[in-house]
């Protein structure tokens, strides 16, 4: 009587572990259509090859889902973005983040001009990038992920931070940093930061 009792308890297990897995990779499955619109333009894998459009894969999760929530909320400004974030949910929101949190990141090319790589490091270090953004340039919860990021995206990111043509998430620290920052301190940081290993 045990053994069978034991044989069925397993068996319920079993069968609600398969369930859940199935579950998952029907929610996946799910998640991952809606996520295909991003890829005409984030790139395959969450890795842009559009100039001035960002790489996502590897963002933190919670960058994601406040920088979703920004350009819902129109905070945030993209004419491509808008019509796109007018028609998710917050649970979109929430499964986009996880999404691309776990995406491998970029890996950054071989770097170019090392020179300029050397002036960009000694930009972040005045800047304290790393305060924010880790050791690794790789994010924290709401703080982006820089490392191997697109070099001309950083550039205009830190331009629209400079002007005030960007808020949301960190805005305050980040048009405080940039506004400071010349143009060729924003070239030198961006282009290391973009080929930062």
């Amino acid at each position: 009587m045990r053994r069978q009792f034991i044989s069925y308890a397993i068996s319920a297990v079993a069968i609600l572990v398969l369930g859940l897995f199935r579950a998952g990779a029907a929610d996946n499955a799910a998640i991952k259509e809606k996520a295909a619109v991003c890829s005409g333009c984030h790139g395959e894998n969450g890795i842009s090859q559009t100039e001035n459009i960002p790489s996502l894969a590897g963002q933190p999760d919670q960058f994601i889902q406040w920088q979703l929530v920004f350009f819902r909320a129109g905070s945030r400004k993209n004419d491509q973005m808008q019509p796109i974030v007018e028609e998710i949910t917050n649970e979109d929101i929430r499964n986009f983040g996880a999404y691309f949190s776990q995406m491998t990141p970029p890996k950054a090319a071989e770097d170019t001009d090392p020179d300029l790589s050397k002036k960009g490091a000694q930009v972040a270090v005045g800047r304290r990038c790393a305060s924010c953004h880790t050791d690794s340039f790789a994010g924290t919860k709401a703080v982006a992920r820089l490392a191997g990021q697109r070099e001309e995206y950083l550039v205009k990111a830190l331009h629209d931070y400079k002007a005030g043509a960007r808020v949301g998430g960190g805005v305050a620290a980040m048009a405080d940093v940039a506004y400071h920052m010349s143009d060729e301190e924003i070239t030198a940081v961006s282009h290391y930061l973009a080929y930062f290993k």
